[in-house]
């Protein structure tokens, strides 16, 4: 596993680092550690015992190895887990790994509940605990199992359905002062449907449904997520149909951010033009903020945090998309900030500032960014 890391890491791929089987099973299904048809980690103290001693193994293992994107504890666990003390489990070797590193990013399984794992995760990631491990949820969307998605069209899951997955994020995220951070990846999904849903699509051929289901996702995921993996590369013996990220890229269905199509050229010269526009659109945006709180809502303020936080933003923005042209692997593309709600709760923490107007900080840490990309034109 070490040496596979290494290869995707000397590639510029980053690694989670998933217990993807677990003592007695997290879930019933037979690829969680057992074919007993049971979960049995969840009322088992013994199993719950062992699989944090093979989490600390894990985080003991990784602390110095390049490449490691974040340590998952258990992968799909089953939906009534949390009534038999999963969160409570969760805080356990959250805690425990901590000591071990507490930089490394931790993901969970939102138990296919991702509003009550989103509240969780707001706890876990507030700026009040300042030493936590930043915590990550995962979640799966799938559209080819349940009856009610077979009695849907495609036209219906990609117009309809899809937009909307994710919203669960939405009263969680957004202000890491007032909420603390929620963030989510799509840790699996594909370009399957039933066959009952693929002979509603009204004579369109498959392969154009395939790919508009598949687009579909991906602007929603590059939207709203800190990143997707799809389920799975491609088959031994084939590129996969559906199932296959080889396939549903090379005929259009996964389409990467535009910004990562952009030239080495490209991306150079619209961080040029940033830094061009960059003290202007400091000076428009501090004015706005200043003018707007002390006219509309008179009264004290610590307007030199959104000043501070607006520079750290906006130079934080140039240095991730410049960072794959200076000296990256890949060679082109510019990177955009994931995750940012946790990238924000770094900064504030990092910034030492406390009290009632960090949330100026955090407002202008925010518009540094959003202005920066806005400067580049992306």
């Amino acid at each position: 596993m070490k040496n596979l890391v290494a290869r995707c890491n000397a590639r510029g791929i980053g690694a989670l680092v998933d217990l993807h089987a677990l003592p007695g099973g997290a879930n019933k299904g037979d690829h969680s550690g057992t074919n007993s048809g049971k979960a049995e980690l969840w009322g088992s103290h013994s199993n719950k015992e062992l699989a944090a001693r093979s989490l600390l193994f894990i985080a003991k293992e990784c602390q110095n190895m390049e490449g490691v994107i974040g340590i998952q504890l258990c992968n799909e666990a089953e939906w009534d887990a949390p009534s038999h003390g999963m969160y409570k489990w969760y805080d356990e070797v959250i805690s425990q790994i901590g000591g071990i590193d507490n930089t490394m990013p931790i993901y969970i399984s939102d138990a296919w509940n991702l509003g009550e794992a989103a509240k969780y995760s707001n706890k876990r990631n507030s700026v009040a605990n300042r030493n936590g491990n930043p915590v990550v949820i995962d979640t799966h969307l799938y559209w080819c199992f349940s009856d009610e998605d077979k009695r849907k069209s495609p036209q219906e899951i990609a117009q309809n359905d899809v937009p909307n997955k994710l919203r669960d994020l939405d009263a969680h995220d957004g202000s890491v002062v007032d909420k603390g951070a929620a963030q989510a990846v799509v840790g699996e999904y594909s370009c399957v449907l039933a066959e009952e849903s693929w002979g509603k699509g009204g004579g369109q051929s498959k392969e154009d449904l395939v790919r508009a289901f598949g687009q579909a996702q991906s602007r929603r995921y590059q939207e709203k997520a800190g990143g997707s993996f799809f389920w799975t590369y491609r088959m031994n013996w084939m590129d996969g149909g559906e199932w296959g990220f080889k396939q549903c890229t090379k005929n259009g269905a996964i389409t990467a951010p535009p910004n990562l199509g952009l030239s080495q050229e490209d991306v150079q010269g619209r961080i040029q033009n940033a830094q061009g526009q960059g003290q202007q659109k400091k000076q428009e945006t501090y004015g706005g903020h200043r003018n707007f709180w002390d006219n509309q809502h008179p009264g004290q303020y610590e307007h030199q945090r959104f000043e501070q936080g607006w520079d750290i933003g906006f130079n934080d923005a140039m240095a991730f998309f410049g960072a794959i042209t200076n000296g990256g692997l890949r060679g082109h593309g510019g990177d955009k900030i994931g995750m940012l709600d946790l990238w924000v709760r770094k900064r504030i923490i990092e910034s030492g500032q406390g009290g009632k107007f960090v949330w100026e900080f955090e407002q202008g840490l925010r518009q540094g960014i959003r202005d920066f990309y806005q400067c580049a034109g992306i």
